[in-house]
C-alpha cells in the first residue's frame, strides 16, 4: 500500500464505527444536571422509517445550551452514532420561533473562569460529535439560530430554513468569539472573507439572505404550524432514504475527510472509502435490482 493510501486509511478509521442495531434506550434520564427531556428523540415510521428526529426541548430558555442539555445531547449522540437503523438525522426545535439561542447566559454568569472554559470545551466537543455522526444530519431552522445555535447548525451536513428565521454568529457583541467551531466551519462553508465580515459585524441574517450567501441549502416560506423548514428537511431525508446507507455514509466520510487534506490525499481517501462498499451485500443488491428492473432493497449490510 502506498504512503498516501496508508495515510488515507488512518484518516478514515479514526472516526469510523461498526454498524450496530438500534439500542432500546436513546438517552439516559439520569444525566447530571439534566432531566433527560432537553432533547427528545423520535424515530419516524412507515415510508419514513430510518429518519431519526432530534427535537430541542428547552422552551423556557429558548433551547439555550445549559450543562444539562449538553450532557443529555451527548448521551443521545453516543447511541445514535452506533445505530444502523438511523439512516438520516433531522435536528429541529420543538419550540416555535426559536431554533437555539446559543449559550445559557444566565447559567454562564454563575460560572467561574475555569468552569466557563470547561463548558465551552464540552460544547465544542458536542458539536464535533454532531459533525462526525456517520449518517447525514439535516438542521431545520424554523426560528432564531444565534451564536452557538448557528454553530450547531453549521456542524450539520445540510441546512434548511424558513424565510423568517434569524441566524448569526453574534458573539463579538459580547466581547467574545464563536468558541464551538464557528470560526472554523463558517469560512469553510462560505469563504474566509465573508466569514470574517459576518463575525466581525455580528450580523444577523434572515432565511432568504442566508440562502443567497450559501449558508443554508434551502429556504421555504413559513407555514401556519411554524415548521416549514422541518417539513423541507424531512422531504430531503426521504430523498436520501432509498439509497444504500453504507454508500451514503462512505460518501459523507470521503467528503468530510477529503476537505481537510490536499487533493492527492483526498483521492486516496476516496479510494479507501470505495473499498469499504465493494464487499457489501447492498452493492450486490443494487446490481441485481438494476438487472431485474426493480427498486433495490438496501439493508445496510
Amino acid at each position: 500500500m502506498s504512503l498516501l493510501l496508508q495515510r488515507a486509511a488512518k484518516l478514515i478509521t479514526r472516526n469510523t464505527l461498526p454498524l450496530k442495531a438500534a439500542s432500546r434506550c436513546c438517552y439516559s434520564k439520569d444525566t447530571i444536571l439534566g432531566d433527560g427531556s432537553e432533547v427528545l428523540v423520535e424515530r419516524l415510521e412507515g415510508n419514513q422509517k430510518g429518519i431519526t428526529v432530534l427535537g430541542l426541548n428547552r422552551p423556557a430558555a429558548k433551547n439555550a445550551f445549559s450543562r444539562g442539555l449538553v450532557n443529555t445531547f451527548t448521551d443521545i449522540l453516543q447511541e445514535i452514532k452506533r445505530d444502523n437503523g438511523s439512516r438520516v438525522v433531522v435536528l429541529r426545535s420543538l419550540t416555535p420561533g426559536i431554533f437555539c439561542a446559543g449559550a445559557d447566559l444566565k447559567e454562564r454568569r454563575g460560572m467561574t473562569t475555569e468552569e466557563t472554559s470547561e463548558f465551552v470545551t464540552q460544547l465544542r466537543g458536542l458539536l464535533i460529535s454532531i459533525e462526525q455522526l456517520p449518517m447525514p444530519v439535516i438542521a431545520a431552522l424554523d426560528g432564531a439560530a444565534l451564536g452557538g445555535g448557528l454553530e450547531m447548525a453549521l456542524a450539520c451536513d445540510i441546512r434548511t430554513a424558513a424565510t423568517n428565521a434569524k441566524m448569526g454568529l453574534v458573539e463579538t457583541r459580547l466581547a467574545i468569539i464563536p468558541g464551538a467551531g464557528g470560526t472554523q466551519r463558517l469560512p469553510r462553508i462560505l469563504s474566509p472573507a465573508l466569514a470574517k465580515e459576518l463575525i466581525f459585524t455580528a450580523r444577523v441574517l434572515d432565511g432568504t439572505e442566508a440562502k443567497q450567501l450559501g449558508l443554508v441549502n434551502h429556504v421555504v416560506e413559513q407555514n401556519e404550524t411554524k415548521d416549514a423548514a422541518y417539513q423541507q428537511a424531512v422531504k430531503l431525508a426521504e430523498e436520501i432514504l432509498p439509497n444504500g446507507p453504507v454508500g451514503v455514509r462512505m460518501a459523507k466520510l470521503a467528503i468530510d475527510k477529503g476537505m481537510q487534506v490536499d487533493l492527492n490525499t483526498g483521492y486516496s481517501i476516496e479510494e479507501v472509502c470505495y473499498a469499504q462498499v465493494i464487499p457489501t451485500k447492498d452493492r450486490l443488491e443494487g446490481l441485481a435490482a438494476f438487472a431485474e428492473k426493480r427498486k433495490p432493497v438496501y439493508k445496510g449490510e
